[in-house]
């Protein structure tokens, strides 16, 4: 059986602002890698090798740091979206490319630890009409949710204000052609769009085996602020020390990856910790489950469980930053000018904490 991949990444991420104000949600980095670029290694990992990336307002950047996918020996087919009108909709404006080709459908800001290859593997062997991948949560009804009997799925429902079970729908589908006959014949759900969960449903309703499999590793959807700080923990911590920057007259404590070109003078490390190439970090501490993107100057400061994106500076903080995510080419530094005041430019939908 011959696959395609098919990643979404066509989303506008309001979540994420002002962070997907100037950058496309899954082009936002954890532990110093984009999250799309998780989502193409875990297709190509599973012998995916063509693959077509759904895109919205924010193609150019995504094309543009994707490229044509040679760096992952696999070949991208940018497909645009006229605007996101739901995930089945997604799939007939995919089917040009997709054509009569069985495919894994991915969410491009999803994360899965274990990666899919055992999975796309089931499907091949299996052969169902599809294969869903599900996860139980504690809040069901913000998700698709699906109720099983047996090995097979019996019923999907879209946030359900009454969940009848605690199974979520994670963002990683996969399919045989019949589901474009599905997404077609389906009608848009209340909030004006086609759901995937109504196309799979359909699949059902017609007599078609549709398979559920529970993930058992973490999954993470990385839409919000706390998901893309929970998703670099979850990396960082399968992290190998690798030290390949120069580092003066520092403590560096359990795994600690510092990227060629990076410069790291009398400061605390305590991993896991990545400090990504021309990063610039003196006379601070570093806590776990940092990540510092390329071209970061810090100085005089403590820092924790935080993301700091490329290009950006922290300078002369008083107090620790933690659970912070910094967007590109920020300023975050203390004046001596007098009279002494708070000065901010903050984009919309920020918060700031002040100790």
């Amino acid at each position: 059986m011959k696959l395609k991949g098919l990643i979404l990444s066509g989303g506008t991420g309001t979540r994420l602002r002002p962070i997907t104000h100037t950058s496309a949600k899954q082009l936002v980095p954890v532990a110093n890698k984009p999250v799309l670029f998780y989502g193409i290694e875990a297709l190509r990992d599973a012998g995916i090798e063509d693959i077509g990336i759904i895109v919205g307002d924010t193609a150019a950047e995504i094309e543009e740091t994707v490229g044509d996918g040679s760096r992952w020996d696999v070949r991208i087919t940018y497909i645009p979206q006229e605007a996101p009108l739901g995930l089945a909709h997604a799939v007939l404006t995919a089917e040009p490319f997709l054509g009569d080709d069985s495919f894994v459908m991915y969410l491009g800001d999803n994360l899965l630890r274990d990666g899919i290859s055992d999975l796309v593997a089931t499907f091949v062997n299996n052969r169902p009409d599809a294969l869903i991948l599900l996860q139980e949560v504690p809040n069901p009804e913000a998700y698709g949710v699906a109720e099983c009997d047996d090995d097979v799925v019996v019923r999907l429902v879209e946030k359900p204000s009454e969940p009848k079970s605690n199974l979520a729908l994670v963002g990683i589908y996969m399919f045989t052609p019949l589901i474009h006959q599905c997404a077609r014949e389906i009608k848009p759900s209340a909030r004006g769009e086609l759901e995937i969960t109504d196309a799979i449903q359909c699949l059902i309703d017609k007599g078609k085996r549709v398979e559920p499999h529970v993930v058992e590793g973490w999954w993470k959807d990385t839409g919000k602020l706390e998901d893309m700080l929970e998703a670099n923990r979850l990396i960082l911590d399968a992290l190998e020390g690798d030290i390949r920057g120069t580092v003066l007259e520092s403590e560096i404590h359990g795994r600690v990856v510092i990227e060629e070109g990076a410069s790291v003078s009398s400061c605390t490390v305590r991993g896991p910790v990545i400090i990504g190439k021309r990063a610039v970090v003196h006379d601070s501490y570093i806590g776990p489950y940092t990540s510092i993107d390329c071209d970061v100057e810090i100085r005089n400061s403590e820092i924790e469980h935080s993301i700091i994106l490329a290009q950006s500076k922290v300078i002369d903080l008083r107090g620790r930053m933690e659970g912070s995510l910094i967007g590109k080419n920020v300023r975050i530094l203390r004046l001596d000018h007098k009279p002494r005041a708070y000065r901010f430019m903050v984009g919309d939908n920020s918060w700031i904490g002040i100790v």
